[in-house]
């Protein structure tokens, strides 16, 4: 039997829950400059898949990556690590 390659997961906050079944989750990083020395807020969004349409603004969600689900769509959510208060 043929092993699986291991997928990349990504742990965010959803920025727009608005679309059905589709959730934006944002990942943000602290990136040092490379001349300056500075620390950087990078953002980074990524479309995920959500079956359930359970998830809303401000959550924080785990995502995994998955097969093409549409054009934009390449993650799918695993978890909700944390709801929006």
């Amino acid at each position: 039997m043929e092993k699986r390659n291991l997928r990349k997961e990504r742990i965010g906050v959803v920025s727009s829950s608005k679309m059905e079944k589709s959730i934006v989750v944002s990942e943000t990083k602290r990136v040092k400059h490379p001349m300056y020395g500075k620390f950087v807020l990078k953002t980074k969004k990524y479309v995920a898949h959500d079956e359930k349409n359970d998830c809303n603004e401000g959550d924080t969600v785990r995502i995994m990556e998955t097969r093409p689900m549409s054009k934009s769509k390449r993650w799918r959510l695993v978890e909700i690590l944390e709801r929006a208060k």
